[in-house]
């Protein structure tokens, strides 16, 4: 654990202070009516060590770089559908119809790691890249490659053929190569992950060429919606572009934006057959409980928080935060996951007749529906949980948003990527057993290419604005809602910059040290200090003595009048926890998961030994010590306590028998979650049978 204290009490550390420059977060509220707090500039807040200092550290020199290498890949081949598209080379779509939104999101990460590091490489790659985005896109904003392709080569046939006649742009042709043509198609999703990266790379650049593209697209969006709104309402798909048009409206301050996003979720009533798994059955302000395909409803859920932190509608809160409920204490995994199902059927709306009965799949299931070998937890689904917490902390201040935030981050969003940066996981289970007999539909080792490309970019570009969310910010008061090495610059009273620096090793501590760096002048400010929901008891002090502090939804609140050199120290209670769940989850019925801090952690196999996960048993009075380990280059700690391992024979050929076993005590080590699978193909358990 020493190793780990580089910190000194009282002793200033050097850092580097960014200037602020004009730039804005990935999410911005500062002008939102009602919004308790706002996010910070896209380059406000920078990691300078610890733990998300190393893993920054991969994701800015690895993973963007990798992935832009897989994008030219013969299974990927996602840019070459843009290099098709802008008529820099010949030939047919390739991949799926999102393929065009997997790219916005990658450009999006390589854009936010851009404004922290300005590295020329990068800079280029996006140049490149973006080049073709402009060319590909139609003089109506309109941009989806299988279509742009389709129309150059209708074209060039008809030329071809001698009949020049054709006009490019008009919806023709199957209903896979027209706009609109088929909800799968994806086109909204597309065109709002483009949008979002428009902003982003403004924000990181101060360039407009994207910019440009992405005002084009929202405008289609607008002007589309105006015509045929019923055939937009019907092609929400992984709605990412409500999210999108908010954030628009956020850095144009057109009005037209808020109507269209207003529109976008008035519209969904107008939808027919529409089905729960889309969350469109019946028109969102009637929608009290989290159904369907987790990834769109997460998605839509962000959107609607969107929507109330400009309008203010109380009706629109109600729903979010009786869905917030209904996700948090019946459907939300341990570790942040939404989506326990592969495939079934919806639990809403059915009338028990063969022919009504709805098919639901990556979705949320009915209450306390939560599997582990088969839980899905896309984590698409869960970088949308984090969304939806973030904006529901915007809008209430309350901690408890957050920690979902700090939950899924480390839980059951880093869980999606390799240590080294490089391969990647579409689903998230709780328990991976060789000896489960059946095959399920996503690899079981994390790698560099998934047919379905989804989840490695948006766990690429969520991972790289990770210090986005460490802080906000109101008009009196700037809030700490994650821990890790950083420095944050803010201007608390409009004018004077004041440069905060962190200096700390959790997770695997409780001590944040949280130095003023710079302050021309002292500044009167409220520093809120986010309580974890799982710490019984918090100290804090100024400049190494106590101060009282007011506890405020879920913040430790310390006033003062903050100069240069002063140091709060912060320290959280951070025990071992062996947890319970409800006993209404079936599959947990008896059974124990172990946390520390914010970490979940799990036992897999190379730690075993002789071991099978199937036969250890915690007892619930169980005391584990941490250990500091190396996996894969990446230090991290480790649990190590005594357990009772069960000397069964084999299970093959049997579903039942009498019980009749030996135990025995034995040390076994437990690592966290996020960092199994970087050992080869292993076994794995959250969950563990409890010994009372």
């Amino acid at each position: 654990m020493n190793s780990f204290r580089h910190y000194i009490l009282g002793t200033a550390l050097m850092v580097a202070v960014p200037m602020m420059g004009q730039q804005k977060g990935i999410n911005v509220t500062k002008n939102s009516q009602h919004a308790v707090m706002s996010a910070t500039p896209v380059n406000a807040t920078r990691w300078t060590g610890g733990f998300w200092g190393e893993r920054f550290d991969v994701l800015s020199k690895t993973s963007l770089q990798s992935m832009w290498a897989t994008w030219q890949t013969k299974e990927g081949k996602g840019f070459n559908n843009f290099l098709i598209a802008s008529g820099e080379m010949q030939g047919e779509h390739h991949g799926p119809p999102f393929h065009d939104g997997d790219m916005y999101k990658w450009l999006e990460a390589v854009a936010a790691v851009y404004a922290i590091n300005k590295d020329p490489e990068l800079e280029k790659i996006m140049d490149r890249f973006i080049g073709c985005v402009v060319k590909a896109q139609r003089e109506d904003g309109y941009i989806h490659t299988p279509v742009i392709i389709a129309e150059l080569n209708k074209k060039k046939k008809e030329q071809q053929n001698g009949d020049d006649d054709t006009v490019v742009g008009t919806a023709t042709g199957t209903k896979k190569d027209k706009a609109f043509g088929n909800r799968l198609n994806f086109e909204t999703y597309n065109l709002g992950h483009l949008i979002t990266a428009g902003i982003v790379h403004k924000r990181a650049t101060g360039k407009t060429t994207l910019f440009n593209a992405a005002v084009k697209a929202a405008d289609f969006l607008y002007d589309f919606c105006q015509r045929a709104p019923e055939e937009l309402a019907g092609n929400a798909i992984c709605p990412s572009h409500y999210m999108a048009v908010a954030e628009m409206y956020r850095e144009t301050g057109n009005k037209k934006y808020l109507e269209l996003l207003k529109q976008f979720i008035d519209i969904r009533g107008m939808v027919e057959n529409g089905t729960d798994d889309n969350q469109d059955r019946i028109p969102f302000r009637q929608q009290y409980q989290a159904m369907g395909h987790a990834v769109r409803a997460n998605y839509l859920y962000a959107g609607v928080a969107d929507l109330y932190l400009e309008s203010g509608e109380e009706q629109l809160m109600k729903n979010l935060t009786s869905i917030w409920q209904d996700i948090v204490t019946r459907k939300m995994y341990i570790n942040g996951a939404c989506g326990a199902l592969y495939d079934g059927t919806s639990p809403d709306g059915t009338n028990y007749t063969p022919d009504s009965i709805q098919k639901v799949h990556q979705s949320y299931g009915r209450p306390y529906q939560l599997p582990h070998s088969t839980a899905h937890n896309e984590t698409c689904a869960n970088i949308g949980n984090l969304f939806f917490n973030w904006r529901m902390l915007e809008a209430t201040g309350e901690a408890k948003y957050a920690d979902i935030v700090e939950n899924c981050l480390y839980n059951s969003i880093l869980s999606g990527i390799s240590l080294d940066g490089e391969k990647y996981f579409y689903t998230n289970p709780l328990r991976m057993s060789d000896e489960l007999p059946y095959t399920l539909r996503w690899p079981k080792e994390r790698t560099k290419y998934i047919s379905c490309f989804c989840c490695p970019p948006n766990t690429l570009r969520t991972l790289c604005e990770a210090q986005t969310y460490a802080y906000a910010v109101s008009d009196d008061a700037i809030y700490v809602n994650l821990f890790g090495e950083n420095t944050f610059t803010t201007q608390p009273d409009g004018k004077n910059e004041l440069t905060l620096a962190q200096h700390t090793q959790y997770p695997w501590d409780n001590k944040v040290l949280l130095e003023v760096v710079k302050a021309k002048k002292a500044v009167n400010t409220v520093i809120k200090l986010r309580i974890p929901g799982w710490c019984h008891e918090v100290n804090v002090s100024v400049n190494g003595r106590p101060v009282p502090y007011d506890r405020e939804k879920g913040y430790a609140a310390v006033n003062g009048k903050w100069k240069k050199g002063d140091i709060i120290t912060y320290s959280m209670e951070m025990g071992t926890r062996i947890v319970e769940a409800n006993p209404l989850v079936e599959e947990n019925r008896g059974q124990v998961a172990v946390q520390r801090g914010p970490i979940v952690y799990c036992a897999e196999s190379p730690d075993l030994g002789d071991i099978d996960i199937d036969d250890i048993a915690i007892p619930v009075d169980a005391k584990f010590t941490p250990v500091e380990v190396v996996i894969d280059g990446s230090r991290m700690m480790a649990l190590e306590g005594e357990v009772v391992v069960r000397d069964e024979a084999t299970w093959k050929g049997q579903l039942y028998r009498e019980v009749s076993r030996k135990n025995e005590r034995r040390t076994i080590r437990l690592i966290p979650y996020y960092a199994w699978g970087n050992r080869g193909k292993s076994e794995m358990t959250v969950w563990m049978p409890a010994v009372y």
